[in-house]
């Protein structure tokens, strides 16, 4: 594939580190268009000096458009993410406030980025094969599906009118914007509009500078949230299937007709476990272009851990040895209700003219909730809003995520050592291992259905998730988490302590030692660790009281392996 930049890229004399702002919502904004001799290729880049990878970039060219199979005239939006290049250092935020305060589901992927599409084909006579061809795409990041796409129905339509002037402005202005903040409600100004986004309504406000001349701001209810109910709505009976499948991190294909469907089905599927993390690979919209294709496809092993969000009808050959496959059509009405998928033989998935439904063997191990998919029929009837379903089927997913994972936390938590038995003079004591049987005795007293109603084989589908990325995604988060805690809790203590009463009846060598220990202590792990005001400072004090009172040749030395 060629991937040059056949326009002028936007110039800024600035470097890229006067970017701060922008680069903290944006990688860079690529424009890519359709060239008669190239193909695919990217037209402009904005920052100009934004660092893509030439493979990152043909993977913007190929994923930025709609295959040839999705037929999409007129204007299209929808999301892809790829895997950044081996070897480019992964951009380092320093402490960085926002994915520590973040949920796990909004932090930034520091792996992958997300690409935010709006194409548009559209007929045009003065070109010569008769279509305009061309995509803006925001690369991020930054998950915020719902934001990202807002902003480009704002931007899109003004840049194919106006090109490049419209691009820099806009650019120059998400520069002005504050940075992501959680629990902060930000007006953030675009093109004479302010999208008021933030995740409380009872955040406190911030505005850059002159914001306030603006109109009144649009409030965007959400940043990250898809329409659920319209995602999952040709399926609404078999989202327990749906939802087991994903919390398991099992190998997943979504064919859908459409870029549009198959990237909000595939998000919406990564969701529908949080506040759980999502720990696989996960492909909104995949083509035999991507950079994995091979990785991915190959017949030699077992699928891997993925969701695949396809369009190509040819897919259904190349996954055919995949357990779990998920067909769509356009969304059809069987009378007033939308008519449902199947589940159905993986044997009956042969032909390219296969039809709708959901192609497994899988059993689930809970009943599917009988209330919650009459009370949703029931509202398409009463033509109940869209937003009002979603929000009755994100709540079930939520109140059906949390009653499965607050026994793991409630045992993880009994794993912490007591804090009494953390004192100055000993290293931190360690945390108790995971034990799956020791965690099974515990789900008799304190198990989900405390909190669930669903019934079904929980003990089952606990084993099978210890099995799964998910589980040991979030063991690892949570084990990081303890082990920071203790640590902190550890540094605290030493911070309380009488070090240099501890030190008048101890060698020389054995001060210098503590004080060397000391200094790394501080060097490597306040940073990190969350601890009370004052206390490090304190504790930098006292060391370097206690180096002062040593011999000078032995300051010499610890003055040469100063950290």
């Amino acid at each position: 594939p060629v991937v040059p930049v056949t326009g002028n890229a936007v110039e800024r004399t600035d470097s890229r580190s006067t970017w701060a702002q922008f680069l903290s919502w944006l990688e860079c904004v690529c424009v890519v268009t359709f060239d008669l001799e190239l193909g695919q290729a990217i037209e402009l880049v904005y920052p100009h000096d934004a660092k893509l990878t030439e493979k990152e970039k043909t993977s913007i060219c190929y994923l930025s458009f709609p295959d040839s199979y999705s037929g999409c005239l007129g204007d299209t939006q929808f999301s892809f993410r790829f895997r950044q290049s081996i070897g480019r250092i992964s951009p380092d935020f320093g402490e960085d406030a926002y994915d520590r305060d973040a949920p796990v589901t909004l932090q930034r992927d520091l792996g992958h980025f997300y690409g935010y599409v709006y194409f548009r084909q559209v007929k045009d006579v003065s070109v010569k094969r008769g279509y305009f061809q061309k995509s803006l795409v925001l690369v991020s990041r930054l998950p915020y599906v719902h934001l990202f796409h807002t902003l480009l129905q704002i931007i899109a339509p003004e840049y194919f009118e106006k090109l490049e002037p419209c691009l820099e402005a806009v650019c120059n202005e998400i520069d002005q914007w504050p940075s992501p903040v959680p629990g902060l409600t930000l007006n953030l100004p675009v093109m004479g509009t302010v999208l008021q986004v933030g995740t409380t309504p009872q955040s406190k406000h911030r505005c850059p500078l002159g914001c306030h001349l603006l109109p009144a701001p649009t409030l965007l209810p959400t940043i990250h949230e898809l329409d659920l109910f319209k995602c999952f709505q040709s399926a609404l009976i078999h989202l327990q299937v749906l939802w087991e499948l994903t919390l398991l991190g099992e190998p997943l294909v979504v064919m859908a007709p459409s870029p549009t469907m198959s990237s909000e089905i595939v998000l919406a599927l990564v969701s529908s476990i949080a506040p759980l993390k999502y720990c696989s690979d996960y492909r909104p919209y995949f083509t035999i272009h991507d950079s994995e294709f091979r990785e991915y496809t190959t017949r030699t092993q077992a699928p891997p851990n993925v969701i695949l969000g396809v369009t190509n009808p040819f897919f259904i050959k190349t996954f055919q040895s995949w357990p779990h496959i998920v067909r769509l059509g356009d969304p059809r009405m069987a009378g007033d209700l939308p008519k449902q998928v199947k589940v159905k033989k993986l044997a009956k998935l042969k032909t390219l003219d296969t039809k709708p439904g959901i192609y497994t063997a899988y059993k689930t191990f809970l009943q599917k909730d009988k209330v919650l998919i009459k009370r949703l029929l029931k509202g398409i009837q009463r033509k109940r809003p869209s937003e009002v379903q979603s929000a009755i089927l994100r709540r079930h997913l939520l109140e059906l995520t949390q009653s499965f994972i607050i026994p793991l936390e409630r045992y993880m938590a009994s794993l912490m050592p007591l804090q009494r038995s953390v004192t100055p003079w000993k290293t931190p004591p360690q945390i108790r291992p995971f034990s799956q049987e020791e965690f099974m005795a515990t789900l008799e007293h304190a198990g989900p259905h405390l909190t669930s109603m669903l019934k079904g084989d929980w003990m089952g589908l606990y084993r099978r998730f210890f099995r799964s990325p998910n589980f040991d995604g979030w063991y690892r988060l949570r084990r990081r988490e303890m082990t920071q805690k203790l640590e902190s809790l550890h540094l605290e203590a030493v911070c309380d302590a009488d070090l240099v009463g501890w030190t008048k009846d101890k060698s020389e060598v054995e001060v210098v030692d503590l004080v060397l220990k000391l200094r790394e202590k501080l060097v490597r792990k306040t940073g990190q660790l969350s601890v009370r005001e004052g206390a490090v400072d304190q504790l930098e004090g006292c060391v370097q009281t206690i180096a002062a009172a040593l011999p000078e040749d032995l300051q010499n030395v610890l003055h040469r392996h100063r950290p």
